[in-house]
């Protein structure tokens, strides 16, 4: 097409534009033209200026999020108010070869792709002309003319994925410094790790009671280390409770008072959903936070066809959108779907939920007023974890009693500590800047949680607990729960090698006390999995059997090693009744006598993990969801913090 058809064509298509509203006057108001042409009541734009006072959000967002408006009606006002075209990206794609003229991250940040050349003028796709000054001053050591003309958000990201596909998916893989990524591992790292386990075979073959000894040893002291761990969380979370109940703490309406709410964007990542993806929009459109400052990205695979047929059945609200995630050599991990994601957030806020949560209707308030108060080293916060299905079965009452012992008492102690905080996989919240600049997530890292929290830490930032809940659906099927419990212990184990490559650096790095705190979380948890069956044997002396160690350790070490053990069964004990004691959770304080039976099959999952570590690391073992429905009385996913508090859920 020559530039004098193209030309023809631009004037054509904003001259049937101006018919179809009168021209705006010279600097007028987007709302105040949106009102003159009858798009808007005078009322509604009162309002939504009223709202803008409090919302970090465009007056056309508004409109649109309480639905007061098109987001067409917004484009074609947006293009008349500022004179430019209106380019459809769909019908139209932008030209491949004018993508080159600055890199991916800078048409990223200013949300803009260039559309088209007309002779020397290159004519840029912008959802945001107001803004178009400042990306044409950024561009000026081109010495290209330049000229703006309007799109959707949504279309100019989409050419942007379309265009920089396989780029998108090789940063999404190597976003994070090699250093602290176990993607450099090759065979290499694998058979060096099969060497010691064989080593420790032979040596148990070849001197049996030497081996043992040294597995006992070892098996005492891990369990001594994870036990001073919780000890000391328990002694900050009962030390804290007289602050956390206090009679004059404000609410949350005053904490958000008078705060200017920032835009926030949570990352959903999907897999094959089949039974859980129409409940997820269900309980997400329950939050309470203002729809124009709310951008939920559903995060699905480029090939998942169950998960994208059964969000085609479903109405997403405008604050809900979906981002499909292009394969690149096999990895379907999670943190690599967030990772490509991350590129598209519009929020300075990024948060995580998983497919099957549904959080309290107020959490994102929380979320927004707790960042808006720390101080600027604390850029994670990581919510509660609660289950909607305690019920189910024997397994998942015992779950929700392991998950309401960490992440009401355990995890809120090592925080109060400053210790390293090994994050949950959802219910995180980051500041997007810093999370960007730590290169997001370890695409191959199967806890790519845990492994961020403790990266956050040896950058010198700070992870905080908030009081609200997210619910989740307990795993309470044997076999399910193996598989998930050993992709968890897999990425400890995975996570520690990493951390520990350089082990005077990672001492540098956290600092004395956090780096024991990072021995015995990770050493501790592994080596009660691993070496469970040595440690079983001390039911033997506490029923009065002989045990097989009595000829090979003295009476007083064998006496305290026994001690040790029976401290850290009722330290469990303890944890699990103070965790549970709430009115809602009540029910569960007689259950909590059989956790020791509980955590045997953890056995199985950790042999499991340290196999695949070997032959399979990056292997994402996918949990199935949508296996039990919510339960009565446990609290609705709507209730708000105070009135968990109220019935004894903090």
């Amino acid at each position: 097409m020559s530039g004098l058809h193209i030309m023809s064509d631009l004037h054509l298509r904003l001259s049937s534009a101006s018919l179809a509203h009168p021209a705006p006057e010279p600097h007028l108001p987007l709302g105040r033209y949106l009102v003159r042409s009858g798009v808007i009541s005078q009322a509604q734009l009162v309002q939504a200026l009223q709202m803008q006072l409090r919302l970090d959000a465009p007056i056309g967002e508004i409109l649109i999020a309480e639905g007061w408006a098109e987001p067409n009606d917004i484009l074609r006002a947006l293009a008349l108010q500022n004179g430019v075209q209106w380019a459809d990206l769909a019908s139209d794609p932008p030209r491949a070869e004018l993508c080159g003229l600055m890199p991916l991250d800078f048409w990223l940040r200013h949300g803009a792709i260039p559309w088209m050349r007309l002779g020397p003028m290159v004519i840029i796709a912008t959802a945001r002309p107001d803004r178009f000054d400042q990306l044409r001053a950024e561009m000026a050591q081109t010495g290209i003319l330049l000229m703006p003309a309007l799109s959707s958000r949504d279309q100019i990201d989409t050419a942007l994925a379309r265009h920089y596909a396989p780029t998108l998916a090789q940063l999404a893989e190597t976003r994070v410094a090699p250093l602290y990524s176990c993607r450099t591992w090759n065979w290499r790292s694998r058979i060096a790790g099969s060497v010691v386990l064989l080593s420790l075979l032979i040596l148990l073959l070849l001197a049996p009671i030497k081996g043992l000894t040294l597995l006992f040893l070892a098996a005492v002291f891990t369990l001594s280390l994870f036990a001073g761990l919780k000890a000391v969380a328990l002694l900050a979370h009962l030390m804290n409770q007289s602050h956390l109940t206090a009679p004059h703490a404000p609410g949350l309406a005053a904490e958000i008072q008078g705060l200017r709410l920032p835009k926030i964007s949570v990352l959903v990542p999907l897999y094959k959903e089949r039974e859980i993806a129409t409940a997820l929009v269900t309980r997400l459109s329950r939050l309470t936070y203002p729809k124009a400052l709310l951008d939920v990205i559903l995060v699905l695979e480029e090939k998942d066809e169950v998960t994208r047929q059964t969000l085609s059945q479903c109405t997403l609200p405008a604050w809900m959108r979906v981002i499909e995630v292009p394969g690149h050599q096999g990895l379907t991990t999670k943190p690599r779907a967030m990772n490509y994601a991350l590129d598209f957030c519009r929020g300075e806020i990024v948060g995580v939920w998983d497919a099957e949560d549904a959080p309290v209707a107020d959490q994102l308030e929380h979320v927004a007023a707790h960042f808006a108060q720390a101080p600027q080293e604390v850029v994670c916060l990581q919510g509660i974890l609660d289950y909607y299905n305690p019920r189910s079965s024997w397994r998942a009452r015992c779950f929700t009693i392991e998950y309401a012992s960490w992440f009401r008492i355990v995890l809120p102690g090592i925080a109060r500590l400053g210790l390293v905080v090994p994050l949950g996989g959802t219910t995180l919240f980051f500041r997007r800047r810093v999370l960007e600049e730590l290169g997001g997530w370890d695409a191959h890292n199967v806890t790519e949680d845990a492994d961020l929290g403790v990266r956050l830490c040896r950058a010198g930032y700070r992870t905080e607990l908030i009081d609200t809940v997210t619910y989740e659906e307990a795993n309470f099927r044997p076999w399910p729960w193996v598989k998930q419990r050993s992709r968890w212990l897999k990425g400890f184990m995975v996570t520690y090698l990493v951390h520990m490559r350089a082990p005077l650096r990672l001492w540098s790095d956290l600092g004395t006390r956090r780096f024991l705190g990072v021995q015995a979380f990770f050493l501790g948890t592994l080596g009660q999995f691993l070496l469970a069956p040595v440690l079983w044997s001390f039911w033997l002396i506490l029923f009065g059997l002989p045990h097989p160690m009595e000829g090979v350790l003295s009476a007083p070490v064998l006496f305290l090693c026994t001690a040790i053990f029976g401290a850290t069964e009722l330290l469990g004990l303890a944890i699990g009744l103070v965790a549970v004691s709430g009115a809602q959770r009540r029910f569960l304080i007689p259950w909590a006598l059989t956790m020791p039976l509980y955590f045997p099959l953890g056995v199985l999952a950790a042999y499991k993990a340290l196999y695949e570590l070997m032959v399979n690391p990056y292997f994402w073992d996918k949990t199935q969801h949508g296996q039990a429905c919510e339960e009565k009385p446990a609290p609705p996913p709507g209730s708000s913090l105070e009135g968990a508090r109220q019935q004894g859920f903090h």
